[in-house]
């Protein structure tokens, strides 16, 4: 039968049952089958042990072999060649009272074992039960010893009929047993079950049940609901700011077309001055596009690494250059701190993609001195890359937040002078891809420093 789709209640009912019944057939097994076997190897020992301490006996204290005898109940005959000494040899069925050409057969295969000890298994026929006969070889004779072996059919019987009711309050135990511990595991499972269909509430709560595995299941899934909730509001906001930034543009390219088309037109001036905001925008929505689609392929990894060896301070002064303007409109200072030359090896591309959306970074963050560092140092197995602005830092809370996308702390930014708000989700999506250690450090009023090794 398959069990693989039915309850927990029905499963565990079932297993306890299947436990407790090969439990229950083993002892059937061994204890009705085999308990004759069992009985005489118990018995061979146990003759074996008397026989080891008839052997040890001081030849002059007849008491002690009377003693052995009387208290294991069994038989001794002491031949000395001349004389033969009997110990309780009226107990009942006591071979070595008798006098037969059979016993005599059991004493000469005795005698001509090699051993000092030895036993045979015989039948007493005059009292038709089963015995056993050792001798012991001494200095000054040969001591044979007789134990009866019980007859255990009677013994069988009765296990077998106590195994009967044994095994029925067996069977009834299991399915009680069975049914209490899946009602115990099951509850809680249940009620996991028909929360966790609901993920993503911010009322739910999955509570504990004192089962340490299903407790861990309900802290996973309170922690998933959060990581859900987080996402499901990630998800809105990036809707929300993707709507935004691409109805903003547009709106402005229709209204400035619009103006040109109905009022400036002629006004050789304003027209152009009109097409240059037109100009911009686009430009603006063409780098948001842009964004959006370079984050997508690096998430999902389209586009294979293009791995070449390149001198990464030379790539930083050529980024650096873009930003000459800023230095002198609106006065930002940026300072490259590295050796003269770092040869690296990583896609080229990729990799000043991160560093131009890491300095966009700083600048929108930066403190009102207009301060941005971008440092590169030399390590035992790599280069440090790191930009550094001056602005008022990130909470600890925040610090985890910050690689997601559009995610702003608002009370700490300056002002948006470049970029889309994608930046860090694209650093962080390229650095993974390279494999590359990343990281952030910030300062309440300090700044903050976002870095990244490159292997050597």
């Amino acid at each position: 039968m398959n069990i693989k789709n039915k309850s927990i209640n029905f499963q565990t009912i079932c297993y306890l049952v299947v436990f407790s019944t090969t439990i229950l057939l083993a002892l059937w097994f061994f204890q009705i089958l085999f308990l004759r076997v069992f009985y005489e190897r118990y018995q061979i020992k146990t003759m074996q042990k008397i026989s080891q301490e008839i052997q040890k006996y001081d030849d002059n204290d007849l008491l002690e072999l009377e003693k052995i005898a009387y208290e294991n109940d069994i038989c001794i005959e002491l031949d000395l060649g001349s004389e033969t000494l009997s110990f309780n040899t009226k107990m009942p069925t006591c071979i070595l009272n008798t006098s037969s050409s059979l016993l005599e057969n059991y004493k000469y295969k005795l005698l001509n074992m090699d051993k000092d000890i030895n036993t045979l298994k015989l039948v007493n026929k005059k009292y038709e039960v089963k015995g056993l006969l050792s001798a012991i070889k001494k200095d000054n004779g040969i001591i044979y010893a007789y134990a009866n072996l019980e007859d255990v059919n009677a013994t069988s019987i009765v296990l077998r009929n106590q195994l009967i009711y044994i095994t029925l309050l067996a069977i009834i135990i299991s399915c009680l047993l069975a049914l209490y511990i899946s009602k115990k595991l099951t509850k809680p499972i249940v009620e996991i079950t028909k929360k966790a269909k609901n993920l993503g509430n911010k009322n739910l709560e999955f509570k504990k049940s004192g089962i340490r595995e299903i407790d861990e299941l309900a802290e996973n899934l309170n922690n998933a609901n959060m990581e859900i909730m987080k996402i499901d509001e990630l998800r809105r906001d990036l809707m929300a700011n993707v709507s935004h930034d691409l109805k903003t543009p547009l709106t402005m390219i229709k209204a400035y077309a619009e103006m040109i088309r109905d009022f400036s037109y002629k006004d050789k001036d304003k027209r152009d001055n009109h097409l240059a905001i037109i100009i911009d925008e686009t430009d603006r929505l063409n780098m948001l596009v842009n964004d959006i689609l370079l984050l997508s392929k690096a998430q999902a990894r389209v586009e294979s690494l293009k791995i070449e060896e390149y001198d990464l301070i030379k790539e930083i002064k050529g980024i650096l250059k873009k930003y000459e303007i800023m230095k002198e409109t609106e006065d930002y200072t940026l300072t490259l701190s590295a050796p003269a030359k770092v040869k690296v090896k990583a896609d080229k591309n990729k990799l000043n993609q991160v560093i131009y959306n890491l300095i966009n970074n700083a600048i929108n963050y930066t403190g009102k001195n207009k301060d941005v560092v971008i440092e590169v140092v030399k390590q035992n197995t790599s280069y440090l890359v790191a930009i550094k602005d001056s602005g008022k830092g990130i909470k600890k809370e925040e610090i985890n937040y910050i690689w997601d996308k559009y995610y702003k702390n608002e009370k700490n930014h300056q002002r948006n002078v470049v970029g889309t708000g994608l930046g860090l989700s694209i650093v962080k999506a390229i650095l993974e891809e390279h494999k590359f250690k990343y990281g952030v450090k910030s300062q309440k009023n300090k700044g903050t420093t976002f870095y990244f090794e490159i292997p050597k």
